[in-house]
């Protein structure tokens, strides 16, 4: 029995020294990289400072163009859009640098259905090798589930099934394969189908910790005095009604927050050879659009007058 016991024992130390090997390679070399979309996301919670920041998913990520933006406004701005993230992420995300930086505006990118996911809990695995930085992204990590904090024992946990995409980020091909300007990535596809109605969010029921995330997104931006700006960017199909977007509205309107839903704009409507696909602009399309708010913000923001 003494023997068993030891063996196992033995093993145990085997795997945990082994764990801790291999994640700390994992980690080393997660943080080393310096192009992609993970090097974006490290650079928005630990290093941006701009006056204007960009937050929101993949149609944020490649619908506003930061240069459009400071040579306009002369203001510093970065994009902090990644693909697939939704409310939790971008709480998370503000909650983070706040610790170190506060914008003067914030413009929202709202995308995405306050109705229940289990994908949009799953999502949250993107911020898991920053666990152990920031004590915000443990408080929105604990929502994935009971046990994540015993997960996260495991150096190799957060980075399962990133090696690939850690193997790309560190090398230099990659700078040219996944080019950004200040976290914009620009689409240079043009969409060629015609515009086509399409069926979209009918009422449903609430998942309260969304509208929680989402609120608490706004509340930090008040406490901090930083202006908030929630937009709804073009996209090529028509539809009657979103309750997404309409109970999105309805939030904003209680607090006092501008919202602007360019969904039904009839100038981007009409022009397919702006979009990339049905929901997202490409280059052309976002320098456009760009414009548009940048326009809209030189008029209505206190924060950047020029």
């Amino acid at each position: 029995m003494k023997k068993f016991v030891k063996h196992l024992l033995l093993g145990l130390l085997a795997i945990a020294l082994l764990d801790f090997a291999i994640g700390s390679s994992l980690e080393h070399f997660y943080f080393k990289q310096d192009s992609g979309f993970q090097y974006r996301t490290t650079y928005s919670l630990n290093h941006v400072k701009d006056d204007l920041m960009i937050f929101g998913s993949s149609r944020a990520n490649h619908h506003y163009v930061p240069h459009v933006f400071e040579s306009e406004l002369d203001v510093s701005c970065y994009n902090t859009g990644r693909d697939g993230t939704y409310f939790f992420y971008q709480t998370a995300l503000l909650k983070t640098m706040l610790k170190r930086h506060r914008p003067k505006v914030i413009v929202y990118d709202f995308y995405g259905s306050f109705e229940y996911s289990q994908s949009d809990y799953d999502r949250l695995s993107s911020l898991l090798p920053y666990y152990e930085q920031h004590e915000e992204i443990q408080e929105v990590l604990a929502l994935k589930g009971p046990f994540e904090k015993l997960k996260t024992l495991s150096k190799i946990y957060p980075y399962n099934s990133l090696l690939l995409n850690i193997i790309k980020g560190n090398m230099e091909f990659n700078k040219e394969r996944s080019k950004d300007f200040k976290g914009y990535v620009p689409l240079p596809n043009v969409w060629n189908n015609t515009l086509e109605p399409l069926k979209t969010a009918s009422e449903y029921q609430f998942d309260q910790n969304k509208l929680k995330a989402f609120e608490e997104f706004i509340y930090l931006c008040k406490k901090n005095n930083i202006e908030l700006y929630v937009v709804v960017s073009p996209v090529f199909y028509e539809y009657e009604s979103d309750f997404s977007i309409a109970t999105c509205e309805k939030i904003c309107s209680e607090q006092n927050i501008p919202f602007y839903d360019f969904t039904k704009n009839h100038a981007f409507l009409r022009k397919p050879e702006w979009y990339a696909d049905i929901l997202h602009l490409n280059q052309i399309g976002a320098k456009k659009f760009s414009g548009m708010i940048a326009d809209s913000l030189q008029v209505n923001s206190g924060h950047l007058k020029k």
